[in-house]
Parts: C-alpha cells; sequence; structure tokens
C-alpha cells in the first residue's frame, strides 16, 4: 500500500490506496459509528498506534537513568491507607 503526503491549511492529508472490499468495509463501520471514513480511519490508526507505542518491552537509557530506575523499584512501597482499605473490601459480586 502506497502513501502519499499533502501538506493543508488545516493539517496534514495522508492519501491510502485500498480496494473497492476494504473501502467498503470501511465505509460501513465508519456510518455504524456515525463517522465519516476520514475520521473513522485517523481514530483507528491512533488507536493501534497508541497500542504498539504501550507495548514496548524493550527501553534503552543510560546507565545513571537504569541506576535510578532499579533504585526505584527496590524500594519498599511506602504506606497507603486508602489502596490497604480498597484492597481488603469484599468485591461487589462476592458479597
Amino acid at each position: 500500500m502506497q502513501t502519499r503526503t499533502v501538506r493543508t491549511e488545516r493539517g496534514v492529508t495522508i492519501n491510502l490506496r485500498a480496494n473497492e472490499r476494504k473501502r467498503e468495509l470501511i465505509d460501513r463501520a465508519a456510518e455504524a459509528v456515525g463517522k465519516n471514513r476520514s475520521e473513522f480511519m485517523l481514530d483507528a490508526a491512533c488507536r493501534e498506534a497508541t497500542s504498539v507505542l504501550l507495548d514496548q518491552r524493550l527501553f534503552l537509557v543510560d546507565e545513571k537513568t537504569f541506576k535510578q530506575f532499579t533504585a526505584a523499584l527496590d524500594k519498599p512501597p511506602s504506606d497507603n491507607p486508602r489502596l490497604r482499605r480498597l484492597l481488603s473490601t469484599k468485591a461487589p459480586w462476592d458479597r
């Protein structure tokens, strides 16, 4: 799939090529949620991009940052009475 970027006054336009079957599928889904094709595709792409970025498991940091990170992990948790109370409360479905 080839993409082309064109700058406009309102932002950046992203052109995508899709076959008719895929376009119709996207159009039906967009209509089902009350959006136009562009809004639907941009929302879907942003959701997927966020998911990909949040799912990263490898982070490269310098030695100083790594030491700060491991020190924070090794530090005992601070007392949190509200959290302690929440965790000791029965769940609504267990009542």
